[in-house]
């Protein structure tokens, strides 16, 4: 018996349904989504510390009120100041005084290192505190400290500098620069902050002293403010 049945070909079935996509789309988009709520929820927390730690530092200095230590000169004795065959000789004693104005913080002066200039040119380093000398200041207080700055150092000074130095000797008065660096710590309580590194400039005019041959040396005071950069 023959068989009747028609002959189907493939496009009898119509076109090829295409595999479903649906899952793997959703999971892109969850996956995408999950990606900008966590970078949301950390720029959130960033923001949110950012604000925290500045509310914290306001309501510190509203507090604690900070200000930086006053310095000056109060007192300069220069004996000798000679310059020949390239070569300063000097003597001169500087009395200082530092100034805590804070309330509330006490300030250690771990170390103090001077530096005396004339003409730009550094002539002298003396070290004003060490440890052996070092100290804690209290809140509102003032306290002393001083300088020696003696012996000779070779100056290499050019003709316009050699002629500004005779115009000072002929008057009897220097303009000498000095710079000190500074070791300190802050405390608050029972705190102890950090190390801090300010820097002090004073300039000074300072005259020579002189005998007058009464056997007395006259000293001239000069308070100077200095300028204090943190």
């Amino acid at each position: 018996m023959a068989d009747n049945q028609p002959q189907l070909n493939d496009s009898y079935y119509g076109p090829a349904i295409p595999a479903a996509r649906g899952r793997s789309s959703n999971r892109n988009n969850r996956g995408r989504s999950g990606c900008c709520s966590l970078f949301s929820f950390l720029w959130k927390l960033l923001v949110a510390l950012i604000v925290l730690s500045g509310l914290v530092i306001l309501i510190f200095y509203l507090i604690v009120q900070p200000r930086t230590f006053k310095f000056y000169v109060t007192k300069a004795e220069l004996t000798q100041f000679d310059y020949t065959n390239s070569t300063l000789h000097y003597n001169m004693v500087l009395n200082f005084t530092a100034r805590n104005p804070n309330k509330k913080l006490g300030i250690y002066y771990d170390k103090v290192e001077a530096q005396a200039f004339y003409e730009g040119a550094r002539f002298a380093n003396v070290d004003v505190i060490t440890h052996v000398n070092s100290f804690r200041q209290d809140k509102k207080s003032s306290d002393p400290m001083s300088g020696v700055f003696s012996g000779q150092q070779l100056l290499m000074l050019h003709s316009d500098q050699v002629s500004e130095f005779n115009k000072d000797k002929s008057v009897g008065v220097y303009n000498i620069k000095v710079k000190l660096y500074f070791t300190i710590r802050f405390r608050l309580g029972d705190s102890i902050s950090r190390k801090y590194k300010p820097k002090v400039k004073c300039d000074l005019t300072v005259p020579l002293s002189n005998n007058n041959g009464t056997g007395f040396t006259f000293i001239r005071l000069i308070p100077t403010k200095c300028d204090v950069e943190f």
